[in-house]
């Protein structure tokens, strides 16, 4: 019996190094533009679900309210960790769900005993729609356990940066602005803090609670990513069935519009469901510095035993949702940045570099 995974021929090893080089440039450039449009978003998002923030009525509000007390400046807190390390997280995170998803969908095509000739529109092998949710829900979750390698430690120095200034909000005093400096004074400065104090656990002790958030979010996304990409192409294959082209058509080539409505609605969609477990992951996170920083405050907060006693605090506060509307505003535009930047630049790359 031949394995599913045989070495390939000559050609097709070529198309699959030049297809990945496409991805490569595509989700790099796409992962620079996504932050340095949402990243304000972000951190509007952090200090929703920090805990003991009562000043903010809204994502609005916070919005208003951190540029009027600290400037511009503070909405980019943790920016240079997520540049350094995001982008080549993004790489990683896009490159290695397109590897887990072709590869997943070759073997289900081999077990199920289908014909793997059989192409659908994205010339991938056709599956029913069963498999296909299992490929995109699974894909999604192992590249984020991938990437999670990259994006715990970038995710633990942004969130601590961004939320380092609440005390100071909280009392809406400008004597006790000043008189109480941010802990950290950049990105290189936490990490070095981070690790001073609480070790290189500190940094990868919540890589658990982090996958637990992130994981279903981007398995829930690509499964809904992909369908109404489906959805799209049928659109647009049954307006134009006088034309043969449109029954092949390459994910890049949707139009801008279509791209744009599926990316935006799988990422409102999946934050808003997932949003309960990044609350839990940030204030996890954040509980942990508070501890690591200062012994005499540490038993201000609540303590959390873990991330399943965070979401049931939670609950009994009626704090479950919190910070969720930001959390949209916030991934709806930055998967719709990264995925439609993703897939224009790569068929752009895919052109010049043909």
């Amino acid at each position: 019996m031949e394995s599913s995974f045989d070495e390939p021929p000559p050609l097709q090893q070529q198309n699959d190094s030049s297809s990945f080089l496409h991805d490569v440039l595509g989700s790099a450039t796409a992962g620079v533009i996504s932050r340095i449009v949402t990243h304000p978003l972000d951190t509007v998002k952090a200090r929703l679900q920090a805990p003991s923030i009562s000043t903010y009525r809204g994502p609005i509000d916070a919005l208003l309210q951190t540029y009027r007390h600290e400037g511009i400046r503070s909405l980019y807190n943790g920016f240079g960790a997520v540049i350094v390390g995001g982008t080549p997280g993004t790489v990683l995170y896009l490159t290695g769900y397109a590897f887990f998803r072709d590869r997943l969908s070759s073997l289900a095509s081999s077990w199920s005993g289908s014909n793997a000739s059989t192409l659908n529109s994205s010339n991938k092998p056709t599956l029913t729609q069963g498999q296909e949710f299992a490929v995109h829900f699974s894909s999604g979750m192992l590249a984020e356990a991938v990437t999670c390698i990259i994006y715990v430690p970038v995710d633990v120095v942004k969130e601590r940066m961004q939320v380092q200034c609440r005390e100071s909000l909280t009392s809406r005093g400008d004597s006790l602005r000043r008189a109480q400096p941010y802990q950290y004074n950049g990105s290189w400065d936490a990490l070095q803090q981070i690790i001073r104090t609480e070790g290189m656990k500190g940094i990868y002790k919540g890589y658990w609670a982090t996958l637990a958030s992130f994981g279903p979010f981007s398995a829930l996304y690509f499964v809904f990513y992909e369908r109404c990409k489906v959805w799209s192409k049928q659109i647009l294959q049954d307006s134009k069935t006088d034309n043969p082209g449109a029954q092949r058509m390459d994910d890049g080539d949707l139009p801008l519009l279509y791209l744009v409505a599926c990316s935006a609605g799988a990422g409102a969609l999946a934050s808003w469901l997932t949003s309960p477990l990044d609350m839990a992951k940030l204030r996890l996170q954040v509980q942990r510095g508070q501890a690591a920083a200062a012994s005499a405050t540490a038993g201000q907060n609540t303590q959390y035993r873990g991330m399943f006693d965070c979401l049931h605090a939670a609950y009994k506060k009626g704090e479950l949702f919190r910070g969720a509307g930001a959390r949209v505003l916030h991934f709806a535009p930055a998967t719709t940045v990264t995925m439609t930047a993703y897939e224009k630049c790569r068929s752009f790359y895919a052109d010049i570099l043909r």
